[in-house]
This record gives C-alpha cells, sequence and structure tokens, in this order.
C-alpha cells in the first residue's frame, strides 16, 4: 500500500468531515440571527407579545447553532497545523490578515452582542434590545465575508507574490484580496443559502409542529409565514448569484465548469445551440459520457444568456492544462476532476432551488390568512413536504461545497500549490486514522445532541415563554439573607 497516498486519503477525508459537519450549523446560526431580527423588528413596531416569543423560542435554536459552530470551527482550524503544514507555511502571510480581522472583529462583535441580546431582556429597552441582535447578525455577515476572503484567494489567488527563498506566498496587495471576484461571487451566495437555510428550518419545523396538532397553531402558522416568505425570497437571491457564480467559472476554472455541466467534449459553436444535461452518468477512467438525457438550448441560455454558445469540455481543457503547467508540475498531474460526484453535486443543488421556490410559493398560498386556519392544516400532504424541506437545504449547502472544493482538485490554491504538496510531511497514516475516528464519533455525537435538544424545544413549543417566572435576583443581596 502507498502509505503517502492513504495519509493525503486521510487528510481530505478529514478535512471534508469537518468541513461539512462545520457547515450544516454555519449557515443555519447566520439565517437564524436575521429570522430572529425580523421577529424582534416586529415585536418593537408592533407591539404584539406573539413576536416576543417567537423571538424567543427561534433564539433558542439560533443559541444552539451558534454554540455547535464555533465548536467545530475550532477543530477545523487546527487541521491546517496538524494535516496540512505545508499548506499553513505557503498561504500564512496570505490568511493572516482576513483571519485575524474575522477573529478579532467579526467574530468578538457577534459573541459580545449576542451574549448582551441574551442575557439582556429585562436590562435594556426593547428597541436598544433590537438593536443588539442586529448587530449579532451583521457581524455573523462579517464573519463570512473574511473567511470566504481566505476561500477566494484559494480559487483565485491575487495581491501576493512567491518569495523566492521561501518559496512561500507574501501578501503585497490587500485590497486585491478584498475585491478579488471570486469573493463578491461567493458572499452573496453563501449568504442567500444560510437565509434560505434558516427560512426553510423554521418554515419545516413549524409544520412538523402544526401536523401534531400543537395548540400553538398561530405561534407556528405565523412562524412558517416568516420563514417562508425569507425562504422565497433567498432563493430568488440563490438562483441570481449562483447564474453569476456558475458563469464565472467558465473562466476562471473551467474544468469545474465542464464537470458541472457533463461536458467531456466541446459543446456548441458561434451558430450552434447547447443543450442541458438533466441527468448523467460519466466513465472518469476513459473520460467519456456513458449515458445523458439531454434537454436542447437550455445551455446555451444559462452558460451564455443566449440560443448559441460554446465551451470546452474537460479533455480539451486537459490538454490546456497540461501545456500551461507541465514545467511546473510534471506532465504525470492528472487535472481531472471528480467528475460525478461534481455533476451531481450541482445538479442536487440546482434541483434543490427549484424546489424550494415551488414549496415557497404553494405553502404562502395555503398560509393565507384568509383561508389559513381552515385550509392550511387540512394539507397533511404539504405540512409533510414543508417538514421534509427542514433537511433539504443542509444536503443543498454541503452539495455546493463538494463543488467548491473538489471542483479545485488537484489544487488547494489553485495553480501554486497541490494538494500532495500541502499534506504535512511527518503525520502518519496511522493517527490520521485514529482522529479520524474520534472527530467522526465527536461530530456524531454533537449533530445527536443538536437534534435531539432542537426536537425537545419543538415539542415543548412556547408554553414554558409563556408562564411568568420570579425575577432573577443577586444570591448575595442584602435581602437574601433575611
Amino acid at each position: 500500500m502507498d502509505v503517502a497516498l492513504s495519509v493525503i486519503s486521510l487528510a481530505r477525508f478529514q478535512f471534508a468531515m469537518t468541513t461539512i459537519f462545520h457547515f450544516l450549523f454555519v449557515p443555519l446560526s447566520i439565517g437564524l440571527g436575521l429570522i430572529v431580527s425580523i421577529m424582534e423588528t416586529l415585536y418593537v413596531l408592533k407591539k404584539d407579545e406573539k413576536y416576543k416569543l417567537m423571538t424567543q423560542f427561534w433564539g433558542k435554536i439560533f443559541l444552539l447553532s451558534f454554540a455547535v459552530g464555533v465548536v467545530t470551527g475550532i477543530i477545523q482550524e487546527f487541521q491546517f497545523g496538524m494535516n496540512w503544514s505545508e499548506y499553513s507555511r505557503f498561504v500564512g502571510d496570505i490568511f493572516g490578515a482576513p483571519l485575524a480581522i474575522e477573529a478579532l472583529v467579526a467574530f468578538f462583535l457577534e459573541s459580545t452582542f449576542i451574549g448582551l441580546w441574551m442575557f439582556g431582556w429585562d436590562r435594556f429597552k426593547p428597541a436598544i434590545h433590537l438593536v443588539l441582535i442586529w448587530i449579532t447578525t451583521i457581524g455573523s455577515a462579517l464573519s463570512a465575508l473574511w473567511i470566504l476572503a481566505a476561500n477566494s484567494f484559494m480559487q483565485n489567488p491575487l495581491g501576493f507574490i512567491i518569495n523566492s527563498k521561501t518559496g512561500r506566498a507574501q501578501l503585497v496587495d490587500f485590497p486585491a484580496l478584498i475585491k478579488n471576484h471570486q469573493l463578491w461571487l461567493e458572499f452573496p451566495h453563501v449568504i442567500f443559502g444560510a437565509y434560505l437555510t434558516a427560512g426553510f428550518v423554521v418554515a419545516g419545523m413549524s409544520a412538523f409542529a402544526l401536523l401534531r396538532k400543537n395548540k400553538n397553531v398561530d405561534f407556528f402558522r405565523t412562524s412558517l409565514k416568516i420563514g417562508l416568505i425569507v425562504g422565497l425570497i433567498t432563493t430568488f437571491g440563490m438562483l441570481a448569484t449562483g447564474d453569476q457564480h456558475s458563469y464565472a467559472l467558465e473562466v476562471d476554472q473551467p474544468m469545474k465548469f465542464a464537470a458541472t455541466e457533463g461536458l467531456y467534449e466541446n459543446v456548441g459553436g458561434k451558430d450552434k445551440q447547447q443543450p442541458w444535461t438533466v441527468a448523467g452518468l460519466y466513465n472518469e477512467k476513459e473520460h467519456k459520457s456513458i449515458f445523458e438525457i439531454n434537454v436542447p438550448y437550455v445551455l446555451s441560455i444559462l452558460a451564455h444568456h443566449s440560443l448559441t454558445g460554446y465551451n470546452k469540455g474537460a479533455n480539451q481543457v486537459n490538454k490546456e492544462l497540461h501545456a500551461k503547467y507541465d514545467k511546473k508540475f510534471g506532465k504525470n498531474m492528472n487535472y481531472y476532476v471528480p467528475f460525478n460526484a461534481i455533476f451531481w453535486a450541482f445538479h442536487i443543488m440546482a434541483f434543490a432551488a427549484g424546489g424550494f421556490l415551488m414549496v415557497a410559493v404553494v405553502g404562502l398560498w395555503f398560509n393565507r390568512k384568509k383561508f389559513a386556519d381552515k385550509e392550511l392544516l387540512k394539507q397533511k400532504w404539504l405540512l409533510w413536504i414543508l417538514g421534509l424541506c427542514t433537511f433539504l437545504p443542509f444536503v443543498a449547502n454541503t452539495s455546493g461545497w463538494l463543488v467548491t472544493e473538489l471542483g479545485r482538485y488537484p489544487w488547494v490554491v489553485y495553480g501554486y500549490l497541490t494538494i500532495a504538496d500541502a499534506v504535512s510531511p511527518n503525520v502518519s497514516a496511522g493517527s490520521m486514522l485514529f482522529t479520524n475516528i474520534v472527530f467522526f464519533l465527536t461530530f456524531s455525537l454533537l449533530g445527536a445532541v443538536m437534534v435531539y435538544l432542537a426536537a425537545r424545544i419543538l415539542k415543548e413549543g412556547p408554553d414554558d415563554l409563556m408562564t411568568q417566572t420570579a425575577p432573577v435576583q443577586d444570591p448575595f443581596a442584602e435581602e437574601a439573607f433575611n
């Protein structure tokens, strides 16, 4: 067995596992921050206690997701030093600035104000308390911005030089790092995805509560409405930003684009249409299609906003990459990405977006104020679909990240550092396997606890929030000893 290959495979699996699990909760916490902010805004404007209860109820889920996201994020960062030390040495000067800003400004802003918000219900006026949650929401978005600035450098390296003595990348143009067009394609797409995730989680959990014939019908019907409105608006945002992102891939990472569309061979031409592959299966050893279901003209419309167009297939792109990089990386490099995985991940993401759009429209139609109490509860099929949509955003988000990261193969930093050159040289396969097992069990436990607590909160409903509780007193106050 090739031990070096085992280390690389295990390191890649561990980072993928950590990233995917971490990214289950990051979009949820970012999105729930917005929804809770909207609910509290409605409470301040309308003076309706129902919205305060909704803010506090969904705030519990928000705090749970925030906590798990922080824990898994710390584990993820440790891997840079443990498993990918060569990568850390190469990009350390680049990543230092955005990650420091993220930690010292965005995360501290977010974590400080979330604490003030959580414990400040009876200590601040409603308008001031509302400002606290909005600052938290803005802080979470800024945190994502700086993390994605680092990731965008990996996709499209800019603003640096290679130190001839150390072989490391050095940042020489910080504004270029921020102006990177990949960042401004990734950031809105990820943010819309986070808001979409929270919207459908709130709608889906509300649907499950209504299916259980929960007595708080108006509470969960209103929650469902807010979730679907946010979900509908952000689905349009996802489609628009996804279109622009895919459009840019044709130039920045043509191999990734070819895989998303199932193109091993060149397609289209100056006066020719391009069919879109709805479903397909590919022979990755021989680099050809096994079967495809195509729809004429659709790829031309999606990729070029026209009825005609031309795109290079993976085989043509592979030749061009060899011509460009053989002197640096050798003739034996494999530039083909995992074709089937990227093709289906991209299509799952695309089909999910269409599904979200239809479900949101139908859900809002049956949840109209005029008919909601009579009609919505009768539509068991719709409530079940909405309930299952609680989980679909996580599948779509994971698919999106698989496209983003697998499509960069064989590089960690596109065009400059390969995966094989980025892994830690002194890590053994045995230690890597052990940490994989430990991390998997840890993540499974965290996930199970998160799901259990969220389900228990949903089962209890907002009833406990309606109960008047005694104010918290200082245990060391004079009256406590009387």
